[in-house]
């Protein structure tokens, strides 16, 4: 079965913001007392902060402190180092292209609603999406697979016509648990035994493009 729709990571895929998003946790957890060195955090983002906070600070799931630390880190990042997030290259061609055929092309990520829209901006791809899912949208983050479910839903897909692209274990895990394929990206800081599963790798963008023809968008189900 060919792909119809491809579902989008930001984070990572789109604009170089991991380390951004570390920086802010460990900002927040070093505030509220907790003091998570950066290695340990960078590996963690992907998730959301539902996932995120309990791996990092052994605070129990429900536990109230971590809404709190969740909404002290959004501010944080805002306010700090969304400033300094720039786009990967070619992010909006490689979108334009993903429209061919007329796939639809939609957003799924763990990121809150108040700071997808600006890290969309920044990725200058907001106007070519077909639709967007945020944490909003799933009641459990990545790697659970409810946001890409959401996702699908949103694009009118089915998970065998889908096709996720990410940079994270946890972007690869939530689509393999929907059934749905994954192409992931170097550009998250991950290297490629941790990005097992996907059913090809690329440093990004620009070099899914360069490779476009033997690509698993250009032929259809790889």
């Amino acid at each position: 079965m060919g792909i119809r729709c491809v579902l989008l990571d930001v984070d990572g895929t789109l604009v170089d913001s991991n380390d951004a998003h570390a920086h802010a946790w460990v900002d927040a957890f070093r505030e509220a007392g907790f003091e998570v060195p950066f290695e340990r955090v960078r590996r963690l983002v992907g998730m959301g902060g539902d996932k995120l906070i309990p791996a990092a600070t052994g605070l129990a799931d429900g536990d109230r402190r971590g809404k709190a630390l969740a909404e002290r880190r959004g501010e944080i990042f805002r306010r700090r180092y969304l400033k300094e997030v720039a786009p990967f290259p070619r992010v909006r061609e490689m979108v334009d292209r993903l429209r061919e055929g007329e796939r639809r092309v939609g957003v799924a990520s763990s990121a809150q609603d108040e700071e997808l829209r600006p890290l969309l901006e920044i990725a200058g791809v907001e106007d070519l999406l077909h639709a967007t899912t945020s944490s909003s949208d799933a009641e459990r983050s990545k790697p659970d697979p409810d946001i890409v479910a959401a996702a699908l839903r949103r694009l009118g897909c089915t998970a065998g016509e889908a096709l996720l692209i990410g940079d994270t274990p946890y972007d690869v895990e939530a689509a393999g648990r929907a059934a749905v394929r994954s192409v992931a990206f170097r550009s998250g800081g991950w290297p490629d035994a941790e990005l097992r599963g996907a059913v090809a790798v690329y440093d990004g963008a620009a070099d899914l493009l360069d490779r476009w023809d033997t690509s698993p968008l250009a032929g259809g189900a790889p």
